[in-house]
């Protein structure tokens, strides 16, 4: 009797310091799916890849109903994306606030294929310091009414209702995590933001950016961003910081205890590291960042007095079309090619350490455009210069992949990102007798010229990128 109530006592120690531990693991680990490209994979193929890499949560940016029809009857957990351009509108009307969940929300829970929505994301950070004022003041009041419309529905306690903030909106000018609070213009709003979130048991949404942090703050070394034991570590008081999550992460706990809100939860709705377009903006780089973010996430041995209750990866995708205004890196978030192809290796959890690629994806015919070498080149650039404005050349620019190729391969590189881009149409390979299709591929070892997906639904209307045209004009012609 002693012997089996001793191991009665053994085994109830045991789980309790299970529980003990796991207690304190961090939850889900999504990704964040935009869909900023010119030639979009299928949403079907999309999720495909999804779920064959164990992939149960997933972010938008908007609400797509092409999106939506593929992700319904997949148990995929969904967050759907409210734009910012029409917060102001979601503010000024419950009527369009109600059409909205009508049209985006009710009609994917009804009928058999349902999608499981469970937040709905008013904005894509409206706090950014950047913007100003351009959204700020109508945020919480666009919340309330998507709450309001939910609720009308019958759907306020299955659909939460969330706000995703920018890196920047928290800080601490010391770098002391103790020190943490929220940017002075933003201190109402988010004292507004967070007792709506916490009447409706909704979680803090926010960005969490190691790759900025370390791009912005010669304080912080590559070696700490990355998780690497190796680190110096950072002291605050009696408490001691490994790593660039660990210190972000508690600055912001330290900001939501100085409004009153310490145990609200947190989902890290952004945190990645692009693989182009800036320093250590490379596939190495990524793969010991995420590798080392998902161990410790998994582990959680670090600083943080309480995890994420679930953290979002950006990206899942490359996306061609994606404002650069900030870095050319914007482009190149993802942990997949805009293909659905690996980057490099890593698993989203415990049970896979390796990447599944896209299947059975569909491109354009193997062709290429390049610059004719047997022509006058004097005017090579300035057409190189006309295709980067209605093209991707983000990876030609000084810190991306493809600077290293020299002229005239840069201008090749210019004119191949338009002809793929208009599918592979004759005239977009023209550049006044400049250009010439080829089938031998153009690529080189650290260099890939891409061949476009064949979408039946690609966009006519191509915009002006944002680049950096004298920049861009030095390179081409050094």
């Amino acid at each position: 009797m002693m012997t089996r109530r001793l191991f009665l006592l053994l085994l109830l120690l045991a789980v309790t310091a299970e529980l003990s531990v796991t207690r304190f693991s961090a939850g889900a680990v999504g990704v964040n799916w935009g869909t900023e490209a010119s030639h979009p994979l299928p949403p079907s193929k999309v999720v495909e890849l999804l779920k064959s890499n164990g992939i149960a949560k997933v972010k938008l940016f908007d609400a797509d109903p092409k999106v939506l029809r593929a992700l319904s009857g997949s148990n995929i957990g969904v967050t759907v994306g409210i734009p910012n351009s029409i917060i102001k509108s979601l503010n000024a009307s419950r009527k369009v606030a109600e059409s909205w969940v009508h049209d985006n929300v009710t009609r994917y829970f009804d009928g058999g294929n349902r999608v499981r929505i469970e937040y709905v994301a008013v904005g894509d950070e409206p706090f950014l310091q950047s913007y100003g004022n351009e959204y700020r003041p109508y945020v919480i009041g666009a919340a309330m009414n998507i709450q309001n419309a939910l609720a009308k529905a019958s759907l306020g306690s299955e659909v939460r209702v969330v706000v995703p903030s920018s890196f920047d909106s928290f800080l601490s000018e010391s770098g002391r995590p103790s020190s943490g609070h929220f940017r002075a213009d933003l201190n109402k709003t988010m004292i507004e933001l967070l007792s709506f979130l916490t009447r409706h048991h909704s979680p803090f949404f926010v960005t969490i950016s190691p790759f900025l942090s370390f791009h912005q703050n010669k304080n912080i070394s590559l070696d700490f961003s990355l998780f690497k034991e190796t680190a110096k570590p950072r002291k605050d008081g009696r408490k001691t910081y490994r790593n660039s999550f660990d210190l972000s992460y508690a600055t912001l706990v330290s900001a939501l205890s100085s409004i009153g809100y310490p145990d609200v939860d947190i989902v890290v709705s952004k945190i990645g590291w692009p693989t182009d377009g800036a320093a250590n903006a490379t596939s190495t780089t990524a793969e010991a960042f995420f590798k080392g973010l998902i161990g410790h996430l998994e582990k959680k041995t670090g600083s943080v007095p309480r995890p994420p209750v679930e953290t979002y990866i950006e990206n899942l995708l490359d996306e061609d079309k994606r404002n650069v205004s900030s870095g050319n890196f914007e482009r190149h978030w993802g942990v997949f090619t805009f293909d659905g192809q690996a980057k490099y290796s890593f698993g989203f959890n415990h049970n896979s350490k390796k990447l599944t690629n896209a299947q059975n994806v569909q491109y354009l015919p193997p062709k290429w455009c390049v610059v004719n070498d047997n022509k006058d080149l004097s005017n090579a650039s300035a057409k190189a210069l006309e295709a980067c404005s209605l093209s991707d050349c983000t990876s030609i620019l000084p810190g991306g992949s493809c600077s290293g190729i020299g002229w005239p391969r840069n201008v090749s590189y210019a004119f191949n990102s338009l002809y793929q881009q208009s599918d592979h149409k004759a005239e977009s390979c023209d550049f006044g007798g400049l250009g010439l299709i080829t089938t031998v591929d153009p690529s080189e070892e650290k260099c890939r010229f891409w061949v476009q997906l064949d979408t039946s639904h690609s966009s006519s209307h191509i915009p002006v990128f944002f680049l950096s045209w004298s920049l861009l004009l030095l390179f081409l012609l050094s």
